[in-house]
């Protein structure tokens, strides 16, 4: 009984951090710092690389970026990355769609429980590829920027890259939709109770206890 009545509340918590997930996987998607490099003989300069486009901040000269100009000459785990990214950015859009009209809280459709409980199943799995397609690309990047980081075949006086902002915030997005469409798919684990059903319950009850008493009167 008190997962049916929290059963709302459950579904606003899920639907809002699959929300902020999604927001956070598309920023993820955009932002230019998967990669980090700073140049020990020139500090004033911070290059980035995300999945579009390469950046150099400069401490005199402000921010300047430049496009990738061909998708294939990209490294495998940016160009998966990209697809990745974009397909979980999809997801989750068609996802937070879905899920929206199989909530309880909206009035439309209230007499087609069925297809509301449908509607925020396939909503809350579609959450789930989301962020599972969202962790993959980030944590690929970094594993390769570790293994090249620690890579002994590559000369000490070669700059290195590092971690940069946008995995975090890729890695951030993914449990969030990952735990929203979890809250989501809590409805299914709930048994609907309609207040006639608990009347005719406690009634019945009480007409039990009452021949219980009349047979075991002298």
């Amino acid at each position: 009984m008190a997962l049916v009545y929290h059963r709302p509340t459950m579904q606003l918590s899920g639907i809002l951090l699959s929300l902020l997930g999604w927001v956070l996987s598309c920023l993820t998607t955009y932002l230019p710092q998967w990669k980090n490099l700073n140049l020990e003989l020139n500090e004033l300069e911070i290059w980035t690389m995300g999945l579009w486009q390469a950046c150099v901040a400069q401490e005199e000269g402000g921010t300047q970026c430049k496009d990738f100009d061909s998708f294939l000459a990209l490294p495998p785990e940016l160009r998966i990355s990209r697809i990745l990214m974009v397909f979980s950015n999809g997801s989750g859009l068609l996802g937070l769609l879905l899920s929206g009209f199989g909530l309880d809280c909206l009035k439309i459709g209230e007499r087609q429980q069925e297809q509301k409980k449908r509607l925020l199943l396939f909503g809350g799995t579609l959450f789930w590829i989301s962020g599972i397609t969202a962790i993959v690309p980030v944590s690929w990047v970094a594993h390769s920027t570790v293994r090249e980081f620690w890579d002994e075949n590559i000369p000490d006086i070669v700059p290195r890259w590092d971690f940069g902002e946008a995995l975090f915030v890729g890695w951030l997005a993914g449990f969030c939709l990952i735990l929203g469409g979890s809250l989501l798919n809590c409805r299914i684990c709930s048994t609907e109770v309609h207040p006639s059903s608990v009347h005719y319950a406690v009634a019945e009850q009480q007409d039990r206890c009452q021949n219980l008493e009349t047979e075991t009167r002298p």
